[in-house]
């Protein structure tokens, strides 16, 4: 979702954009247990080169380990045949990008993060992060190595040890091309599924994972607002007990609830478009950007990266974790005019 856009206005401005990311029998497993098998991955690749003109190159894996993905040297093999003036590597954090360190190759690299202190949560993830600063973090203070952080938090510094002066955050915001206000889909949209205008419409985008908040998401809608409140949800909860949980509560709601699969980042705006209000039950999400630019205030829990999101007149925030306070927000939006 990052990579998607990123790289499309980087072709935009005159640049040549080479994507090097995995092949379809390796796709990230959290994507397959969300109906993404990589079956029609060629067709969706052409249609994505030939409306960008950048170019993406498949690469073979060696499998994942720990949830983390190993490339085979193929990956090397297409940076030489490339040979770009600038290489950068997602996530600073993974195996590739410690591997690109070790291989010293002798193009201009930088890197991204988008990881949070909040989602540090792994049992190895202090020793992890030792050993990642006291090997990784040296090489990248030694080669001037810029990590661009995504996220207004100091993770990359205070754990993996990077410096300040090398981690400027750049927000990333998101493309206004396909997302942006829209009455006409707002109300094409409604008209579709039969919800009227009048009607409070609460949109979810995302996992229904325990990280990303699918039981608080559940819990807060299983009892009847005060008013009609419709919940869209765009995201299949994950097949197993803790998803069965959630679809099970989600499913006998007291509310309206209507349940969509995971959708494509293209088809993502016109959610946005016709609802009122967006939630992020659990941690935070780049999403967030996608939303407000399609006019919606955001709901999110009060962790520090989404209380300065929201300090702008553009949100508001409930306490972490708090079915209660989730939902006295919700009804408190919901009954708020259009001006306000």
């Amino acid at each position: 979702y990052q990579v998607n856009p990123l790289a499309k206005f980087q072709q935009h401005q005159g640049n040549e954009v080479y994507i090097a990311t995995v092949d379809k029998e390796h796709l990230y497993p959290v994507y397959k247990e969300f109906g993404d098998s990589g079956e029609t991955l060629d067709q969706e690749d052409k249609v994505y080169e030939d409306a960008t003109g950048v170019k993406i190159i498949r690469v073979k894996a060696k499998g994942y380990y720990f949830r983390r993905l190993v490339y085979t040297n193929e990956i090397f093999k297409v940076v030489e045949l490339v040979k770009p003036d600038v290489l950068f590597v997602h996530c600073v954090e993974t195996i590739t990008a410690m591997r690109f360190m070790l291989k010293g190759l002798k193009y201009p690299m930088m890197f991204d993060s988008h990881m949070l202190s909040m989602a540090s949560q792994n049992k190895f993830a202090k020793l992890y992060e030792k050993l990642y600063a006291a090997i990784f973090g040296r090489k990248i203070r030694d080669k001037g190595y810029i990590v661009v952080r995504t996220q207004d938090d100091k993770y990359v510094n205070g754990k993996l040890g990077i410096p300040e002066a090398q981690t400027p955050f750049i927000s990333f915001g998101t493309d206004t091309i396909l997302f942006s206000p829209s009455i006409e889909v707002r109300n094409s949209f409604r008209k579709e599924h039969n919800i009227s205008e009048d009607v409070f419409v609460v949109v979810y985008t995302g996992k229904l994972t325990e990280a990303k908040g699918g039981m608080l998401l559940a819990e807060t809608f299983k009892e009847k607002f005060s008013k009609e409140v419709i919940l869209v949800c765009v995201g299949t909860p994950p097949n197993n007990e803790y998803g069965e949980k959630v679809r099970k509560i989600l499913k006998e709601s007291q509310n309206r609830v209507i349940m969509f699969p995971t959708q494509k980042y293209q088809e993502l705006a016109k959610f946005y478009q016709m609802a009122d209000l967006s939630v992020f039950p659990k941690q935070c999400s780049m999403s967030f950007y996608d939303a407000q630019a399609c006019g919606l205030p955001v709901l999110s829990e009060d962790n520090n990266v989404n209380v300065d999101r929201c300090s702008y007149n553009n949100g508001f925030n409930f306490k972490a974790g708090s079915v209660e306070d989730f939902r006295t927000k919700i009804k408190e939006v919901s009954h708020m005019s259009a001006k306000e």
